[in-house]
């Protein structure tokens, strides 16, 4: 439950970080910390509060310092609640206590108020959400239903449904709504509920639509027009092959709504060499800014419509395959010092050149993603690892399992190189014990909030991390995986053993960033 009150104190790490963030904020209004936490300062208490943001447990010990702090740690921690992945879905619970008489009726019809804890909730937790996602609405609900009730999930489209109405009711204020359609399921309802009461939409900033529907259901495609079409706030959109036809005459319109809002692009698996009117969309986009291109084809085709003005090029992945050309050099010429976030799959016959022109043009990668890493381009990855490090947040080195000299070159220089802070680091590459203990020795200084590992050599890397990472504080979250899908948070003495000094062992799918992810989430 998010508002459980198991974890009573704030531990002395979490204390010491909570002290140091507000010294500096009373020194700057030269007040004392105890104002603060008597609670004369609350919008300077927020300030602090919300530094943990996504540290669920310390916002869990905040609630009980006192009235104020836990009037302002809760909407953070139920902002998003659908995203968690604690593995308890109880929360969904306190929702349906919020349920009007009729729908409460139906409940006790289909039995499933036999299997609801009671609830004294203190707040109104729905109206705190502010991100919201389908997918994880939907898979929530299915592993809540088939872990709590009797008859499993064979009511799960009426909690669904249930909880929009829930959130329509409370007129909640979202910032993000994700609207992801699979064909495995029926989104219709849905879709027609948000129809049905378009004042639940129309301020949304951030609306990302995904469409993998074999069918091609144009009921389901035509109500996703729709949505777009009503929003007055719209600043982000994802358009990927199933979609961008559909959307084309949209943004092609002078009447939209997104002319004067939309300010970024993503562009999804899309082939260049179809879409047409491309430069006459990019000047109804009044206030554009960033244009992000995931796995795209024939990027030639963009500089074919000369009529398009500059953009901000922020995300360049490059899919399995595909050759660096001269469109690819001509978009690291004209945007690479716009480029933030940089992924490449697989091999290609020009790596090298592509690289140095990486090196050459792009000075402002934060997050930089780089799979099938081999002998042959090992130095320039390292090169430009180095060359990035004063932006760079984010890396993921990827090495197949039988290159283990290219990992360990890797292990033994990457450590020299990185920057002092990290927010993320995965390393899935083959790792030889004694290889990995350099690398630890060198990076021990640097800290490195979320540290995701999977060994595909096998062998036994935990007591180094113990060694260089345990006592000296330097990882908040670590993943660990073996190639033999041995999961480190499955071993529960060790968990326990991490948890002591404060870093916490998370599933590796949990904490695992995948590209997507990064592009309707983090963007």
């Amino acid at each position: 439950m998010l508002h459980d009150t198991n974890c009573i104190t704030i531990s002395s790490y979490k204390f010491i970080q909570l002290t140091i963030v507000i010294h500096i904020f009373s020194s700057t209004c030269k007040m004392s910390c105890s104002k603060i936490f008597s609670g004369d300062l609350p919008e300077l208490t927020y300030e602090v509060i919300k530094y943990f943001k996504t540290d669920f447990s310390t916002l869990h010990s905040c609630i009980l310092v006192n009235r104020l702090w836990c009037r302002l740690a809760i909407p953070l921690l139920w902002e998003n609640p659908f995203s968690i992945s604690t593995g308890n879905y109880n929360f969904i619970e306190i929702y349906l206590d919020n349920l009007n008489s009729d729908s409460k009726t139906k409940l006790s019809e289909y039995k499933i108020n036999d299997y609801l804890s009671p609830s004294n909730t203190l707040f109104n937790y729905s109206k705190f959400i502010k991100y919201l996602n389908t997918v994880e609405l939907i898979f929530s609900v299915d592993k809540w239903s088939f872990k709590t009730l009797k008859f499993g999930i064979s009511h799960s489209n009426f909690i669904r449904m249930s909880l929009f109405k829930i959130f329509i009711e409370n007129e909640i204020e979202l910032h993000n709504l994700d609207i992801e359609i699979f064909s495995y399921y029926s989104y219709l309802d849905i879709l027609e509920l948000i129809l049905q009461n378009t004042n639940f939409i129309q301020n949304i900033k951030n609306l990302n639509l995904y469409i993998n529907n074999h069918n091609e259901d144009m009921v389901i495609k035509d109500h996703m027009i729709q949505i777009v079409n009503l929003q007055q706030n719209l600043k982000k959109i994802l358009l990927d092959n199933s979609n961008f036809s559909l959307y084309q005459s949209l943004l092609l319109s002078g009447n939209s709504n997104c002319s004067n809002t939309l300010n970024t692009i993503i562009f999804y698996y899309i082939d260049f060499k179809y879409i047409t009117n491309l430069d006459k969309i990019f000047d109804q986009l009044n206030v554009l800014e960033s244009i992000h291109l995931a796995y795209c084809s024939s990027l030639n085709s963009i500089f074919t419509q000369h009529s398009i003005r500059p953009f901000k090029l922020k995300s360049l992945f490059l899919k399995w395959g595909q050759q660096y050309d001269e469109s690819l050099e001509l978009l690291l010429q004209k945007s690479g010092d716009y480029l933030e976030n940089f992924c490449r799959y697989g091999y290609d016959f020009l790596s090298k050149r592509y690289l140095f022109d990486i090196i050459e043009y792009c000075k402002n990668i934060k997050f930089l993603d780089l799979h099938e890493i081999d002998n042959q381009i090992i130095y320039p990855i390292l090169n430009l690892v180095e060359n990035v490090k004063q932006n760079l947040n984010y890396l993921s080195i990827n090495i197949s399992i039988d290159n283990i000299k290219c990992s360990s070159i890797m292990l033994q220089n990457l450590g020299q190189i990185l920057p002092s802070k990290l927010e993320y680091l995965n390393l899935c590459i083959p790792i030889k014990a004694n290889d990995f203990e350099v690398f630890l020795k060198n990076v021990q200084d640097t800290f490195i909030k979320k540290l995701v590992i999977k060994n595909l050599q096998n062998q036994d890397i935990l007591p180094y991390i113990k060694k260089y990472f345990m006592k000296r504080q330097k990882i908040k979250y670590l993943s660990i995986m073996t190639y033999e899908w041995t999961d480190l948070f499955n071993l529960e003495d060790e968990v326990k053993e991490f948890k002591l000094h404060d870093i916490k062992v998370r599933r590796h799918h949990d904490l695992f960033i995948d590209t997507y992810s990064q592009l309707t989430k983090n963007i």
